[in-house]
């Protein structure tokens, strides 16, 4: 007994020395990692085979928004208006192939198409004249905004596209301190602990608006830094400038972590600014600062560990999806380049992640598609390292 006893205690003891030589080997190569400047990054490859081919010859438009459910069925919004009559044919009545798809697609998890509607006029409200963005909230509601000229709303909708509520309405001014209207907007979210809709106002106004996502009410909005937006044209971005003091438009993402920071994306300005829920500035960071045109900051979403550790931001003007660390907002990796072929992109717009951490992308102008990146776990990379195309590892 006492011999098993002994054993018993010997084992319990290398266990621990085990433990606790693995723990100090982690710290240790971490440390050897940091001096060297690598860092640990996810790793991403393209599913050149996500999503499968749509039905009825159906023909996909310029790609601006995307938004995954609580079941990981992927939501994309496109504009079947700049399908042009060569590639909807068959809707001109001149060939065979092919024809406008609607503007709402869900996609389910293996690339299947699900549901599909949207785009049309009804008594209750006019669809954008330029669709814009989509998000899945919390109770499995879908919304859309738009940035035509003279879209002043957001729609929301059930997932097979029955009419919930409108908010604002079309024809309306371009106002950054109305609380009726919007102006142009560029992306919604959705928080689910106090069921609230932030807007990012967007194309013509300047500013996050933040309303009841229930009853629409308009609580409460602000400008970069927290001021009141102000509509005054400051002129094009100019990176050697002092930072201006004002969005410029479009403000085209306002995204909240888990620990209730709002990210939102000054696209023009290249940067991101961080605030607390009520619009006090947090933080700021830019991101290809040089880029001019229509920036670097289209959209962002966030890693699915708990921490959420990583910002991944689509660039749709250098053709890449950057990595940061959330907490400091530093440049860790990127990966992606210019081009048609499954994992580059032409002008890659939105983004999301799913539960798996896979991400998705759309793309805008002549891209027009729908991309996933598969989550590979973990790699060791030179800090600032770009990737390139992540093609699958293993073929040629």
């Amino acid at each position: 007994m006492k011999r098993n006893l002994s054993i018993g205690a010997a084992l319990v003891v290398a266990f621990i020395a085990l433990g606790v030589g693995q723990i100090v080997l982690e710290k240790r190569t971490a440390a050897q990692d940091k001096a060297a400047g690598k860092v640990q990054v996810p790793r991403f490859e393209v599913d050149p085979t996500f999503p499968k081919a749509m039905p009825n010859h159906w023909y996909q438009g310029m790609s601006i928004g995307v938004g995954v459910d609580a079941n990981d069925h992927v939501w994309i919004v496109h504009r079947p208006d700049t399908v042009n009559a060569l590639e909807a044919a068959e809707t001109e009545k001149t060939g065979e192939c092919c024809s406008k798809a609607p503007p709402i697609l869900e996609f389910l998890p293996d690339g299947t198409l699900g549901r599909h509607w949207g785009g049309s006029d009804t008594a209750d409200y006019k669809w954008p004249a330029s669709n814009h963005g989509v998000t899945i909230d919390h109770k499995g509601n879908v919304w859309v905004g738009g940035n035509g000229a003279g879209d002043g709303e957001v729609l929301k909708f059930t997932q097979d596209g029955k009419f919930i509520m409108k908010v604002g309405d079309k024809g309306v001014p371009i106002d950054s301190n109305s609380t009726e209207h919007f102006g142009m907007v560029a992306k919604i979210f959705v928080d689910a602990k106090e069921n609230e809709a932030y807007i990012a106002d967007g194309y013509g106004n300047k500013r996050v608006a933040v309303i009841d996502a229930d009853t629409g009410k308009f609580k409460r909005y602000w400008g970069a830094y927290g001021h009141k937006p102000d509509d005054t044209n400051i002129g094009r971005y100019n990176p050697d400038a002092e930072p201006a003091q004002q969005f410029r438009t479009p403000v085209h993402c306002a995204e909240m972590s888990k620990d209730r920071m709002v990210y939102v994306c000054d696209r023009p300005n290249d940067r991101i600014q961080v605030f607390t829920p009520d619009g006090k500035f947090i933080k700021e960071a830019w991101v290809s600062k040089r880029t001019l045109g229509d920036g670097s900051t289209w959209d962002i979403a966030f890693s699915n560990d708990p921490q959420q550790k990583f910002i991944y931001l689509v660039d749709g003007h250098d053709e890449k999806i950057w990595i940061l660390d959330r907490q400091s907002l530093e440049i860790l990796t990127s990966f992606g380049d210019g081009g048609k072929m499954p994992g580059q992109f032409y002008a890659v717009h939105s983004i999301a992640t799913d539960s798996k951490g896979n991400i998705y992308t759309t793309e805008t102008y002549d891209g027009r598609r729908l991309q996933k990146f598969v989550y590979k776990g973990m790699q060791t990379v030179t800090k600032g390292e770009d990737q390139g195309t992540v093609w699958p590892r293993g073929t040629k």
